[in-house]
């Protein structure tokens, strides 16, 4: 899948908090784009294994925020 052209665009909306934990962490990890960087922590969290499963009873999309560890 490398090789793979990207045919679908996902949009997002982040606040600006969200967007600097996002930021940094891209150029701690030296990562060429914005995207390179959503797509490797997107990657990241789905091949962990010891991430606990989202507590999503009763929340909305408001609830679940990009922070800072």
């Amino acid at each position: 899948m490398p090789n793979s052209k990207r045919t679908e665009k996902l949009q997002i909306m982040l606040d600006d908090e969200e967007l600097k934990v996002i930021d940094d962490w891209r150029f701690d990890h030296r990562m060429p784009t914005r995207a390179a960087a959503i797509r490797e922590l997107i990657r990241r969290g789905l091949v962990s294994e010891d991430v606990e499963a989202p507590d999503t009873e009763g929340k909305t999309t408001t609830d679940f925020r990009v922070e800072p560890q």
